[in-house]
């Protein structure tokens, strides 16, 4: 049976990583082919929308994902069908609430355009909400494989049209359309997952009253998570333009590419994983999830050094001038990413363990963090002091999954510690070979007095 498991997570690591891998040159190679299409402004303008619907839909979230993969009940069509109704209704409540909040931000950000783009966009949510339980139910039974190829699907499709109509007409309304595409064939594509498995509108009540139960914290921790991964665009989308913020998301979405991958393997193999050893006392459960922990993570420290040293030469290289900024931004981004990583993999296995509650207190602390740090780096070091903040605004989630950790008998500090000695040794180390060797300077050389006028004023 342990063999089996280890069998299972296995090729659930193999297949996530494949995803990741393909879904990112996906996505790299339709931002690269839309950022020569559109300007940067239309991807600002998007990126601001999708801070609300994104917003409102973790807000509402209770877990009903986790809650099928988690739970004992999750393979009976009682449980799953009561779960795919609180899901529809759900998603008709968050479709209401954007459409009440359009005016209120478009007049707080003074951009009457969000006027109709949200509405717009916010239609994919309530398409979102008739998906099929399949997905969770591949997921808890760890068929990442099939899981897989469905998101690829419909990631290739949707960037597909967005692409065709940009060339035909670059506007706003590729990525309107693009959105729209992906989310109707998701929600379609899902019902024919599994064979013979469907959903109907069904309430069984202790079905509904486990869900609660677990989705509680769930559903604290992902109103804050949406607080702490959206406060920077919240808080910048007041601070810079539509442009300088369109120009930020290109160096956000690239920096972050590998935090992706380890949120995937949190979600998809970690998760399941470790809940299926949960029983296991706790001392021979840290020792397991160290050591496959260690087997991510070293080869993570060489690869992500070698990303924010050579980082800003992607966008150098690919990218058309106007986003020269993007180049150092990515790389700061990209140097956050290793603390991010460090507690996303171990708040998986707190989850895994039912304790639910460490990830909603850091989230909570990471945003106020984010929040009022971006605020003062951007008054004192301008753009350069607004970026550093969003790269150093979770390190307060660390702390609490640390200290969660320590409570539950899976504390991995000083591990920790190890790892990013190793991570820096090897950063320093390509650092000195691209200054002393290559002769190319820092990453972050293409920092314009623009970006730097606050520490300016400061001295005039």
């Amino acid at each position: 049976m342990c063999h089996q498991k280890k069998k299972l997570a296995l090729k659930g690591a193999f297949w996530t990583i494949a995803s990741y891998g393909s879904s990112q040159i996906i996505r790299f190679g339709s931002n690269l082919i839309l950022t020569r299409l559109l300007l940067p402004e239309l991807f600002g303008l998007v990126g601001l929308a999708y801070v609300f619907i994104t917003g409102v839909s973790l807000f509402t979230d209770i877990g009903l994902g986790p809650s099928i993969i988690q739970n004992k009940r999750g393979n009976e069509p009682e449980f799953l069908n009561t779960a795919w109704t609180m899901q529809v209704f759900r998603s008709l409540f968050v479709w209401l609430c954007l459409i009440l909040i359009t005016w209120p931000v478009a007049n707080f950000y003074e951009e009457p355009r969000l006027l109709w783009l949200l509405p717009c966009i916010s239609i994919n949510t309530l398409i979102g909400g008739f998906k099929s339980t399949s997905v969770s139910t591949l997921e808890r039974k760890m068929s990442v494989k099939q899981v897989v190829l469905f998101e690829l699907g419909i990631q290739i499709f949707s960037t597909t049209v967005m692409i065709v109509w940009a060339f035909f007409n670059p506007s706003i309304w590729a990525i309107i359309v693009g959105g729209f595409t992906g989310a109707l064939t998701e929600s379609v594509w899902s019902h024919f997952l599994i064979r013979g498995q469907s959903n109907r509108f069904a309430w069984d009540k202790e079905a509904a009253k486990e869900i609660f139960s677990y989705g509680k914290w769930i559903f604290l921790s992902t109103m804050l998570f949406f607080l702490c991964s959206q406060a920077d665009r919240l808080v910048l989308g007041k601070i810079f333009t539509l442009t300088m913020l369109g120009i930020y998301g290109i160096a956000f979405t690239l920096g972050d590419m590998p935090r992706q991958v380890i949120m995937a393997l949190g979600g998809r193999v970690i998760f399941p994983s470790i809940s299926m050893l949960a029983d296991l006392p706790r001392e021979e459960l840290r020792a397991k999830i160290i050591k496959n922990r260690n087997l991510i993570l070293i080869p993570l420290a060489v690869g992500l050094a070698i990303f924010v040293s050579f980082g800003d030469q992607l966008i150098l290289t690919l990218y058309r001038k106007e986003y020269i900024a993007a180049s150092w931004m990515m790389p700061i981004l990209a140097l956050g990413i290793w603390h991010t990583t460090l507690h996303n993999l171990m708040g998986s296995c707190l989850l895994a363990v039912g304790k639910s509650q460490y990830s909603a207190m850091g989230n909570l602390v990471t945003f106020l963090s984010i929040a009022i740090g971006i605020p003062i780096g951007y008054h004192f070091m301008g753009n350069l002091g607004a970026v550093i903040a969003v790269a150093l605004g979770d390190i307060p989630t660390y702390l609490v999954t640390s200290y969660g950790l320590w409570k539950e008998g899976l504390t991995c500090f000083w591990e920790d510690i190890k790892l990013t000695a190793l991570f820096l040794g090897v950063l320093v180390s390509i650092l000195c070979v691209r200054m002393y060797v290559l002769g190319w300077g820092l990453p972050i050389d293409k920092i314009s007095m623009d970006d730097l006028r606050p520490i300016n004023q400061l001295f005039q």
